[in-house]
């Protein structure tokens, strides 16, 4: 039973709460690069001194998972070689981080000589260094081809700046005015939770404010836990694939082995030996994974801290495996692939458990990195267009899911940003953002759409290097949802060169020169139920709006128009699709 007053309890979470999303205004509106200060690929949290993580953002879960690991990790580094105006940053897996190219950010609060908190922020740079522009490197076969790693380092010490630690980092990366920029928002962002929060202190005292956080703690606890208790007793088993995107492998299977007892819940998962490709996930980010699929199933109210986690325990299998990689193993796609295929492992082992709980899987994340040479600003320019992987949100039992809100990894706290500020920053044409007809899983419940992206260099060549999967398999329904038109579900990637178009599979490397497009179109989500009970009025709204072509309401709903300048809907293929009277639709 809680002793702490409930007015105070609530002021002082506000306050942490605020914090949190100070942090993030704070960083959106200071950062230089698009994938900072557009697409918000970045995440924030505060952590106490033990360090537990009392406070996440409802951000990026690939990155909060890994943040619970990677803070013990740095803290344990260090020891007690921590002072008052450090600052660490840090972003190798070997060090629990999810992949080089999410950069991370530590800061310890000290108040009245004692250390009491941790601001955290991680972002994604759109440059580590290494051979590839933007740090995805499909040709790589060990750690070392993809970019600058960074193990715990202090790039503040004591108050004063490494400038020398600084300028060996930057130097390393491209298009280093970018690199610079986010980094010094990165510092403003730890900055802001550190005044915040010693300003809790000095109004309800360390005491009160840690008595409160423990409640919080307790409470979040407490949710999962009773969500947990109303689980029969039991092991439940889910399995997703990894496809094959080009390396060659053939398709891997990742099963989670769920085992529910009274209100805990072991998760174990089997993967497939690690390979010469950039999917392995090493430990921290498949913390990420699991976690997430934790989530889609738990579907909780805040507050969201590591309390939620306390009845979770989690064997990610023997070490040198694809969800619990050794070092060199090559990682960088790991935050899309093979996260999202744990992901779904997890939730489908949850489906087993829970079926009336549990969402479709959202679409995958099938992206692209440009980079070139800008003439308007004569330098270089390097981003990971996060506006290519927007696909779409899986249906639940409630409702329809949501249009260009994934992918999965990121689940909806990604932005893609307008396009007129993408060609504001970079000297490219998108000729096309929009989204996909008929790329909806079908279901009862509909799945979001995906997008498409297409882009044209305006007057150098670009490098345009792809990432991600979903180009084969489309996005696992829920509940009994099946898609016939499977082709229209997945991702594609064209490349329109003197007329011609041609259709890649693989992630690759290639120069689009002016004149050139590259087209990049995501899956969108899986289906909530059985297709043919979508109602009618329904199937005509999508057709009208676009989202499903005449042919896509035949193959997918069992649904005929009869005159598609009306749309109005031929009764005998109703009454026998539904076994019932003729249905009318206007």
């Amino acid at each position: 039973m809680s002793t702490v007053d409930p007015i105070t309890l609530s002021v002082v979470r506000g306050v942490l709460e605020t914090t949190q999303r100070e942090m993030t205004l704070a960083l959106e509106r200071t950062a230089r690069s698009s994938v900072f200060n557009l697409a918000h690929d970045y995440s924030n949290a505060l952590f106490n001194h033990l360090p537990e993580m009392i406070m996440q953002g409802q951000d990026i879960p690939i990155h909060l998972g890994s943040l619970i690991p990677a803070m013990k990790c740095v803290a344990a580094y260090f020891g007690d070689d921590i002072h008052p105006g450090d600052v660490i940053l840090h972003n190798d897996p070997a060090y629990m981080g999810s992949h080089l190219i999410d950069t991370c950010m530590y800061k310890p609060v000290f108040y009245k000589g004692e250390l009491v908190f941790w601001t955290v922020c991680k972002g994604h740079l759109t440059d580590i260094g290494g051979p590839v522009p933007a740090g995805y490197n499909p040709d790589a076969k060990e750690i070392y081809a993809e970019g600058l790693r960074i193990p715990p380092i202090k790039v503040f010490e004591k108050g004063v700046k490494r400038y020398d630690v600084v300028n060996l980092l930057l130097t390393n990366m491209r298009a280093r005015r970018d690199q610079e920029g986010d980094f010094n928002a990165q510092l403003g962002a730890v900055q802001v939770g550190e005044r915040n929060l010693i300003a809790l202190l000095d109004k309800y005292g360390l005491e009160t404010v840690r008595g409160c956080i423990d409640e919080l703690m307790h409470m979040a606890d407490r949710h999962l836990r009773s969500l947990i208790r109303e689980i029969p007793d039991g092991t439940y088993t889910g399995t997703a694939t990894v496809e094959d995107a080009g390396h060659g492998f053939g398709d891997l299977d990742i099963t989670a082995e769920v085992t529910i007892r009274d209100d805990s819940c072991h998760i174990k998962i089997d993967s497939p030996p690690q390979i010469p490709y950039f999917i392995n996930s090493y430990e921290g980010n498949s913390y990420s994974g699991v976690y997430l699929g934790v989530m889609m199933f738990a579907q909780l109210p805040p507050p969201y801290n590591e309390g939620l986690y306390r009845c979770v325990s989690v064997d990610m299998g023997p070490k040198g495996t694809i969800c619990n990689a050794l070092e060199p193993a090559p990682h960088a796609n790991c935050t899309t692939t093979p996260m999202e295929t744990l992901t779904d492992a997890v939730r489908l082992a949850f489906e087993q458990a829970a079926p009336d709980r549990v969402s479709a899987s959202w679409g995958h994340a099938n992206g692209c990195n440009i980079a070139g040479w800008d003439t308007r600003h004569d330098e270089e320019y390097v981003t990971m267009v996060l506006a290519s992987i927007i696909s779409g949100a899986g249906a639940t039992p409630q409702q329809d899911g949501w249009h260009a809100c994934g992918p999965e990894c990121c689940f909806g706290a990604l932005t893609s940003g307008d396009v007129e500020l993408l060609e504001y920053s970079y000297p490219i044409v998108i000729h096309r953002y929009s989204l996909m007809t008929d790329s909806g899983g079908a279901g009862m419940h509909r799945g979001g759409s995906g997008t498409c992206w297409e882009v044209e260099p305006i007057d150098k060549p670009m490098t345009f290097i792809t990432f991600g999967e979903g180009r084969r398999l489309p996005a696992a329904g829920a509940a009994g949802a099946q898609s016939k038109l499977v082709d229209r579900k997945v991702g594609r990637i064209h490349i329109t060169r003197e007329g011609s178009v041609e259709e890649l599979k693989t992630n690759f490397v290639t120069t689009i020169n002016p004149g050139e497009r590259a087209a990049n179109m995501n899956p969108g989500g899986g289906g909530y139920g059985d297709p043919f009970k979508r109602p009618v009025d329904k199937v005509v709204w999508d057709i009208k709006n676009g989202l499903v072509s005449l042919e896509g309401a035949r193959e997918d709903y069992g649904v005929v128009v009869a005159d598609p300048q009306t749309l109005e809907i031929d009764g005998e293929a109703t009454k026998a699709l539904r076994g019932g009277g003729a249905v009318a639709a206007e």
